[in-house]
């Protein structure tokens, strides 16, 4: 930053007051450099049923000529979500120390886009609104995005299964599934905590789509494979397999099937859709 005096000579007091300036406005220059720096946070919907990891988007703009660096050991930058509970806007504390994204450099002039679960960082399993605010420190200064609303919802339930371990009889795992409107459809959900001895919230899965037509069903194997059964269409359902065991809730496929209720009338329609099934032509001379 450059000035020029009027005065060929300055007098003391004037050299004082122009250093009194540059003083101040050094500051500002600096924070002028480094201000086009923009942080938004974008997560996949407005709500989530209870114990889910709540997937979100934090998207990182650089306008600045520095270079944002994030997760190396060189470097003093950070980036963040801050969680608040709508109303008295308290501030919620982490329960992992976990990074909220992968390691990132943006050079001046780029951008990034990284992935985030907020649902790893914070316990969000009380049924309420929250506020996340995504936060980016860089050179000492914090970088602020718009604070994105959702809620935490229980869902509504549908149908609900108790397992039972014989190599650990002081725990009972309790399953409900629930369903909720997402993306412009229903999707049916797998919720499942442990009761007893020992008291563990499992991630809660979207199981998809469901057309509520019939009731869904689950089933628990004595192997420890769970099995949930539910209608994606008129003519499909979808199986969803699970493995659980005692410390662990792991799923395992996804896959969708036939209904052998409807399997043989979507065949025909098969067979009878255009250009499916040619009539038979009998020659002329057949006719009599």
């Amino acid at each position: 930053m450059r000035f020029r005096l009027k005065e060929p000579r300055a007098s003391a007091r004037g050299v004082r007051a122009f250093a009194a300036f540059l003083a101040a406005a050094l500051p500002f220059a600096q924070f002028a450099a480094t201000s086009e720096i923009h942080v938004d946070l974008k997560l996949d919907g407005s709500d989530f049923v209870s114990g889910e990891r709540i997937r979100g988007v934090v998207d990182v703009a650089n306008s600045s000529p520095d270079k944002v660096s994030v997760g190396y050991a060189n470097s003093a930058d950070k980036l963040f979500v801050e969680v608040f509970r709508a109303g008295d806007m308290s501030q919620l504390s982490r329960t992992s120390k976990r990074q909220f994204v992968a390691r990132f450099r943006v050079d001046s002039g780029e951008g990034q886009k990284l992935e985030t679960f907020l649902g790893d960082h914070y316990d969000l399993r009380e049924t309420r609104r929250y506020l996340a605010k995504p936060v980016l420190v860089h050179n000492g200064y914090r970088f602020e995005g718009a604070i994105r609303a959702f809620d935490v919802v229980d869902g509504v339930k549908l149908r609900g299964a108790m397992q039972m371990f014989a190599n650990r009889p002081g725990v009972q795992r309790e399953f409900s599934l629930v369903y909720w409107s997402r993306n412009h459809s229903e999707h049916i959900f797998l919720k499942a905590h442990d009761t007893g001895s020992q008291t563990t919230t499992w991630e809660t899965r979207d199981l998809g789509a469901i057309l509520r037509i019939d009731e869904p069903s689950i089933s628990i194997l004595k192997t420890g494979e769970v099995i949930v059964l539910h209608r994606l269409n008129s003519d499909q359902l979808v199986r969803s397999e699970f493995w659980s065991l005692p410390d662990a809730l792991e799923f395992r496929m996804r896959e969708a099937v036939r209904d052998p209720e409807t399997a043989g009338t979507a065949r025909v329609r098969e067979l009878y859709r255009e250009g499916g099934v040619k009539p038979k032509v009998n020659p002329w001379w057949k006719f009599w």
